[in-house]
C-alpha cells in the first residue's frame, strides 16, 4: 500500500475531525519493554503475557490503562540492557502525578493498578512524552510515529518514549503527554516543539488536541468548541462541571475562567461517506464528528 493510500493520509484528505477522540482513562501504567510488539503489545512481546493480561484486567475498575513503552531508536548490541522501569501517571485534575520504579516483581504492578493512591516507587516531577509507534497495530503509527519520537528524543531525551496503541490510528502521529493525559493527533517533528513549549507553560495547542483522557468524548468535544470560540488555551481553563445527555445530544457545563459556567451542547454525527478508517479496517464506516449545537456564556456581573 502506498503512503498516500494509508489511513492517516486519507483521513487528512477527507478532513476527518480529531476532537473528542482521545481514549478515556484516569491513570496510565507504562511498562518498559524493549523489542518488537505484536498486535496486542501487552500479551505479544517479551513481557510475560499472562502477567500482562492480568495487570490490564486488574486495572479496569480503577480506569487504569496499561501501555508498553520503549526508548526510541536501537540500542547498540554492546550496551547492557537497562533495568526495565514502570511509570504510573494519574491524570485526574488536582491529582496529576507520576510515580516510577523498577518493574521487578509482577505483584508490585498489580498493586499499582488496583490501589487508588499507591505509594510504591518514587515521585517524578518530569513530564512524559509518549509517541505511539505501534506498527503491528497500524502501519501509520510506525511510519509517522517513529520520526516524531526521534525528533522529540533529541529535544527531550529523558522524557520521550515510544508507546503502544493509544487509539486514533488515522490521526498518526499521536502524542500522549503525561501526567495531564493530553492526547494530540497529526503531530510532526515541525509542530512538536510548539506543543511541548505550550505544555510547559500550562497551555494546549487546540488545533491538534484530540482531547484529555480524563474526560469522556462529549466533554472533550465541548472543550474543543469552547476553546475555538473563546480562545481559552489553559490546560485547566474549562473544567467540566456536569454532563447531561438528551437523545443524541450532550449538554456539558464548563467552568468559565471569568467566573460562572459555560453551557455547551454537542451532538455526535456521522460525517461524510463511509470509508476505511484504519489501514486494516475490515469494512467501511462513516467517520464520526462532534457538531456544536449551542454555546451559552452568561455575562458575569450583569445586574438582574
Amino acid at each position: 500500500m502506498l503512503a498516500e493510500d494509508r489511513c492517516a493520509a486519507t483521513s487528512v484528505g477527507r478532513g476527518d475531525e480529531a476532537e473528542g477522540t482521545a481514549l478515556t482513562a484516569h491513570r496510565f501504567l507504562l511498562i518498559e519493554q524493549e523489542g518488537g510488539w505484536g498486535q496486542d503489545a501487552i500479551t505479544e512481546s517479551r513481557f510475560d503475557p499472562v502477567l500482562g493480561r492480568t495487570v490490564a484486567q486488574a486495572g479496569l475498575p480503577t480506569r487504569t490503562r496499561v501501555l508498553m513503552i520503549r526508548r526510541p531508536g536501537r540500542r547498540p548490541a554492546s550496551d547492557p540492557p537497562p533495568e526495565p522501569a514502570w511509570f504510573l501517571a494519574d491524570t485526574r485534575p488536582g491529582r496529576e502525578s507520576i510515580r516510577t520504579g523498577p518493574v521487578g516483581d509482577g505483584a508490585d504492578l498489580l498493586g499499582l493498578v488496583q490501589e487508588d493512591a499507591p505509594t510504591a516507587g518514587t515521585t517524578s516531577s518530569a513530564p512524559l512524552f509518549c509517541v505511539c509507534t505501534h506498527g503491528r497495530h497500524d502501519p501509520c503509527c510506525a511510519i509517522r510515529g517513529r520520526p516524531l519520537a526521534a525528533a522529540l528524543a533529541a529535544r527531550e531525551p529523558a522524557g520521550t518514549w515510544e508507546c503502544s496503541h493509544i487509539g486514533g490510528d488515522r490521526f498518526a502521529a499521536n502524542l500522549l503527554i503525561l501526567p495531564h493525559g493530553l492526547t494530540y493527533g497529526r503531530v510532526t517533528a515541525d509542530n512538536a516543539a510548539d506543543i511541548v513549549d505550550r505544555y510547559r507553560r500550562g497551555l494546549v495547542e487546540p488545533g491538534l488536541l484530540r482531547g484529555r483522557s480524563t474526560f469522556g468524548p462529549a466533554v472533550q468535544a465541548a472543550q474543543h468548541h469552547a476553546r475555538a470560540a473563546l480562545g481559552i488555551t489553559a490546560i485547566d481553563g474549562l473544567a467540566p462541571r456536569g454532563v447531561e445527555r438528551r437523545g443524541g445530544a450532550w449538554t456539558v457545563a464548563l467552568a468559565d475562567p471569568d467566573g460562572g459556567r459555560l453551557t455547551v451542547t454537542v451532538r455526535k454525527i456521522a460525517a461524510g461517506s463511509p470509508a476505511l478508517l484504519t489501514c486494516d479496517a475490515r469494512g467501511p464506516a462513516a467517520p464520526p464528528a462532534w457538531r456544536l449545537e449551542s454555546l451559552v456564556r452568561p455575562v458575569v456581573g450583569r445586574d438582574s
